[in-house]
């Protein structure tokens, strides 16, 4: 009589359970996050451990066996090549920036009104650039400007001008690395921004000119509003990517001459891996994270105030 008893409440608590699991699984947010689960856990071992391991290694001596706190961050803002470091690296990521984000705006332009049978041509050469892998194609600018072999100085030679030592005067070295990261990333400007292009209403350009507003007026009342967040996501994220940027500087300059073009990462990999001093090197790398953090909270808090505006 117990066992009967027994088989009737699991006859009545497993249609319940599956009728729960059910449930569960009809939901999209459940769905999406099993989905998602995968990723996420990649994400926690691939960047959130090393994230948390740099924390630690940071406070740690130069033999890895004593704590010693913020002693490693003391000894950086007492050198001025750290400061120099800080400098080069938030010129590079800003002026590279700012010109691929402009390049690709005005490329974008041209490519959106090439008739449509033509337009899959043209993404596939002007996306050449950013399918090369970077150390890659540094390597071939590398050639171009050689001291001995440049292409560049043949060029000017022949134009009856003075060569130019491209890697080696600091100013030039400076200018070509951020030469090569424009051609690098303009492309991914590109494509972001004629996807944005091809989502804006063409009703909205028709009223506009109706209304009697001239090529730049539609261009600054009616795309840029409605790429705005198109352009804050794309600019955020090259941002991140350029500020750590290590193979483009290690191949063309490696940090030089004397330190000049030296970024967070190509001066941390100096201390750290060549130089035998890991805990400083990941108290560099780390510095990267506030002025990062600063920049994502300007332009997430941007994006959030227009959509609260728009809803």
């Amino acid at each position: 009589m117990v066992d009967a008893a027994i088989s009737d409440v699991r006859e009545l608590s497993t249609p319940a359970k599956r009728t729960g699991m059910r449930r569960m699984l009809q939901r999209k947010s459940s769905i999406a996050f099993l989905m998602t689960l995968p990723l996420i856990l990649l994400i926690g071992l691939l960047v959130l451990y090393p994230a948390f391991y740099a924390v630690h290694l940071a406070t740690l001596n130069k033999s890895m066996q004593r704590f010693v706190g913020l002693s490693n961050f003391t000894f950086l803002f007492n050198r001025e090549t750290f400061w120099m470091v800080v400098r080069q690296s938030c010129i590079f990521a800003l002026t590279a920036v700012i010109f691929k984000a402009l390049i690709g705006f005005v490329v974008a332009h041209f490519v959106h009104n090439v008739p449509a049978n033509k337009q899959r041509r043209w993404r596939g050469i002007l996306l050449i650039p950013w399918v090369i892998p970077p150390a890659m194609s540094t390597l071939a600018w590398l050639w171009l400007f050689d001291p001995s072999y440049s292409a560049f100085n043949w060029i000017l030679v022949h134009l009856g001008l003075s060569p130019v030592a491209w890697t080696g005067d600091a100013y030039w070295a400076r200018f070509s690395v951020i030469l090569i990261n424009v051609w690098f990333g303009a492309p991914f400007f590109l494509i972001m921004y004629l996807a944005a292009l091809k989502s804006v209403p063409d009703q909205l350009y028709e009223a506009a000119q109706i209304d009697g507003a001239n090529w730049w007026q539609r261009i600054w009342f009616v795309t840029l509003p409605m790429m705005r967040n198109i352009i804050a996501i794309t600019v955020l994220f090259s941002t991140i990517v350029t500020f750590a940027n290590f193979d483009i500087v290690q191949v063309l300059t490696a940090g030089g001459p004397i330190d000049k073009t030296h970024v967070f990462a190509t001066w941390a990999f100096r201390l750290g891996i060549q130089g035998g001093d890991i805990p400083l090197g990941a108290s560099v790398s780390l510095f990267m994270f506030p002025i990062l953090a600063v920049c994502a909270i300007f332009i997430l808090r941007d994006i959030r105030r227009r959509g609260n505006e728009a809803s």
